[in-house]
């Protein structure tokens, strides 16, 4: 028991160490977020807050997770809210809110289904299935969520969430006192996260297994995995665990009949829970120390009988459950609704099919009945319906090019018109200044022909700096104007490298005089020229060089004298595919972020020089061309990205 209490009070003291280099976290993300201009970096950075807020203030993190989500609608990135709506499902859930909690999760599914995206889908009927279990004590269909979220997780062969799985169905089992199939779930999670090398990094795993050995009878195991489960959680400051470790080891000291211990952990898990607002928590908190304090001091069981009588009509109270019965409602509805407009869409599909066939049908007898006599007849009004087909579609497509181009023109006129007035305004005053000059130069007052020439000049530079601004307006015009078609042609990939190699190039260069870098080729002669989309594989090999020429750079600023920085381009065909790499002998990527970067709004430069969307949208690019991107890096080294895309 001492050390128990010894490993609680040390891990507490670590976390208060770690106060104000958190709040000073908090105030930058919240500076930064004054300063941020766009959907998607508003977001990120709400999305930072919503994280650090959860354990400390919920309402402010479910305040800033809302924004977050808001700005990602805003920015239509739609494979990013359906993560956002789980978290938010978490804190409504942990506060007591279940029936909102569903609601989120009902709406991420409905935009994962819809997305067709496996990932997110899973994850929704893993939230599901985590409220059944937890907030409603259905374990049966609590169960039944987590297979179908399993089952997904398999098929992506997504091993790490797959055990995750198998650690909640072996919750719902021991909650519903089914000890030796939890057990046995436990087991097959604990082999997987071992093979993965990241038991020790999973205090879920650990709290379950000593749930489930304090009810097999087995209490010194049952502390020993709970222990080390709470220094887990201690360590990555996860309140939510922490509440739920101090909880459980108070249940096992209460069945060792050790009430002093008991009392300990369940107020520590009391006042964790208040901290993060962890309703349910909570409630097991106090209705366990009202019972504890029953037969030990009455003022107390009855301050702990009024609080958890709160903390019940906050989660079970009439409101809520209406609340809880209406989402389940709308959603049964919602179900009930899709699948009846699927039948109906299927047997309206199956009318129109026997309607058009038997039309079709009727059609060709007429036809034949009648193209004896009426062949020639026939043959004129078809020749007359070509020739008017034929001019009605060279007619629209005059009319949508026309309609283009007055598009592009009135944009282009429209942004062009600012500096263009400049530029004009500048000159009449440069006109006017000239008429001044000669007359002073008349009255020989040279000291003002002198103010006057400088003032023409500062004009003239002003003339020059808004004709550069137009330039560049009638520049980003065109290229906003150059869309991908969607459409794939036939490609030489060589000369597409070679071609926006030199433009990642030359045009670093035109941004930053002081910018240089090597670079070589590598193009195998034999490559096949390929079907691809060739703006959305130029994207994809324009951002990887600039990523490489970045990294070269970075490195290159750390002042050693001796290095070279270089990039690599190369291409090569293997059996039934191309493969082409972009190499840098840049600084590397470390370990512990190799699996991020591919996610949208992740990134390693500074605020403001990136999104973090460039290499998701190189991802979806490749992965739209059935291929296969994969990365290799090494710390002091450099970095190589290699696609492979079939040959077809």
């Amino acid at each position: 028991m001492i050390k128990t209490f010894i490993v609680a009070i040390v891990l507490t003291l670590m976390t208060s160490c770690c106060f104000a280099q958190y709040q000073r976290l908090i105030d930058s993300l919240r500076f930064e977020l004054t300063k941020a201009k766009h959907d998607s970096s508003r977001a990120l950075i709400q999305t930072e807050l919503f994280k650090e807020y959860r354990n400390t203030k919920p309402d402010s993190s479910i305040y800033y997770g809302q924004q977050a989500f808001t700005q990602l609608q805003n920015a239509k990135y739609f494979a990013s809210q359906v993560p956002m709506l789980n978290d938010l499902s978490v804190e409504f859930r942990t506060q007591g809110n279940v029936g909102k909690s569903m609601e989120i999760t009902f709406i991420g599914l409905k935009i994962a289904e819809e997305m067709h995206d496996l990932q997110n889908t899973a994850n929704c009927l893993n939230q599901l299935g985590t409220t059944y279990m937890l907030s409603l004590q259905d374990y049966p269909k609590a169960i039944q969520f987590f297979r179908q979220s399993s089952k997904i997780f398999r098929e992506l062969q997504d091993d790490e969430d797959n055990a995750y799985m198998d650690l909640n169905i072996a919750s719902a089992y021991r909650r519903n006192s089914q000890l030796d199939s939890a057990l046995f779930y436990e087991q097959k999670a604990y082999a997987t996260f071992k093979e993965l090398g990241i038991v020790a990094q999973i205090p879920l795993l650990f709290l379950q297994m000593g749930a489930t050995q304090s009810g097999l009878g087995n209490y010194p195991l049952a502390l020993e995995y709970l222990n080390e489960g709470l220094r887990i959680s201690m360590e990555e400051n996860n309140d939510f665990f922490n509440s739920v470790a101090f909880f459980r080891i108070s249940e096992v000291f209460q069945t060792m009949k050790k009430q002093d211990s008991c009392i300990w952990y369940a107020q520590k898990s009391l006042e964790v829970a208040n901290k993060i607002n962890f309703k349910q928590q909570i409630l097991d908190a106090t209705t366990l120390l009202a019972k504890l304090y029953e037969s030990r001091n009455i003022d107390s069981a009855y301050y702990y009988v009024k609080m958890s009588k709160t903390a019940n009509d906050e989660i079970n109270g009439p409101a809520k459950k209406l609340e809880l019965q209406k989402t389940i409602t709308d959603e049964l509805e919602r179900q009930r609704k899709a699948e009846a407009d699927r039948r109906a869409y299927q047997t309206q599909f199956k009318q129109y099919i026997f309607l058009t066939g038997l039309g079709i049908m009727i059609f060709i007898a007429f036809i034949l009945y009648r193209n004896n006599k009426q062949k020639n007849k026939a043959n004129k009004v078809l020749e007359d319906t070509l020739s008017n087909l034929k001019s009605t579609q060279s007619q629209l497509i005059q009319s949508e090019k026309m309609a283009s181009l007055g598009e592009l023109t009135a944009g282009i006129a429209h942004e062009i018109q600012n500096p263009l007035n400049f530029i004009n305004n500048f000159s009449e005053v440069s006109n006017e200044l000239l008429d001044e000059m000669k007359e002073e130069i008349d009255k020989k007052n040279y000291d003002e022909v002198k103010s006057i020439t400088d003032d023409v000049k500062q004009n003239l530079e002003k003339i020059l700096h808004h004709g550069k601004r137009a330039d560049a307006i009638v520049k980003g015009m065109l290229q906003h104007s150059r869309t991908s078609s969607g459409q794939k042609e036939t490609t030489d990939i060589n000369a597409l490298c070679d071609e926006y190699l030199r433009l990642s190039y030359h045009g670093l260069r035109a941004k930053d005089k002081s910018f240089n870098a090597k670079f070589e080729t590598h193009f195998d002669s034999t490559l096949p020229k390929v079907n691809v989309v060739p703006q959305d594989i130029g994207r994809v090999i324009l951002n990887l060089i600039n990523n490489a020429f970045y990294a070269v750079t970075l490195r290159h600023s750390k002042g050693d004298d001796s290095y070279q920085p270089t990039v690599w381009v190369s291409t090569q065909k293997l059996q039934n595919e191309i493969l082409i790499s972009v190499k840098d002998n840049g600084p590397g990527i470390p370990d512990s972020i190799k699996e991020k970067i591919f996610q949208p709004f992740f990134t390693t430069k500074p605020t403001g020089q990136g999104t973090g969307l460039g290499l998701s949208l190189v991802f979806d690019i490749v992965k739209a061309h059935d291929g296969e991107i994969k990365m290799q890096s090494e710390i002091g080294q450099g970095t190589e990205f290699s696609i492979q895309i079939p040959e077809k």
